[in-house]
């Protein structure tokens, strides 16, 4: 599961605290980068559960539409398999085949 892969949350950017040091960055820049990179976790995260519900949702109108269909019958033979591959052959080759 794609969750499982995901090391972050937004929550967890949100509330992730950084040392400061004598040449740090400034925290204004750095708050505004990470409300940036939150808002696009949170799309992100909104678009694959999307995703994912629209698959679900195919996947059960494709079963669905499978079920509703009657299963395929052949009764083709061999024979009729034959003639078929005769009047193909004599379709594409015409009379060059028997002279």
């Amino acid at each position: 599961m794609l969750s499982d892969k995901i090391k972050l949350t937004a929550k967890e950017i949100l509330e992730r605290e950084f040392k400061t040091g004598v040449r740090g960055y400034k925290q204004e820049e750095v708050d505004k980068f990470l409300d940036l990179i939150i808002k696009d976790y949170e799309t992100f995260h909104q678009e694959i559960e999307d995703l994912q519900q629209e698959n679900l949702r195919l996947k059960k109108q494709l079963d669905d539409t499978y079920k509703k269909q009657p299963p395929v019958q052949s009764n083709t033979t061999n024979f009729d398999i034959l003639k078929r591959l005769s009047n193909l052959e004599k379709h594409v080759f015409g009379s060059k085949l028997y002279d």
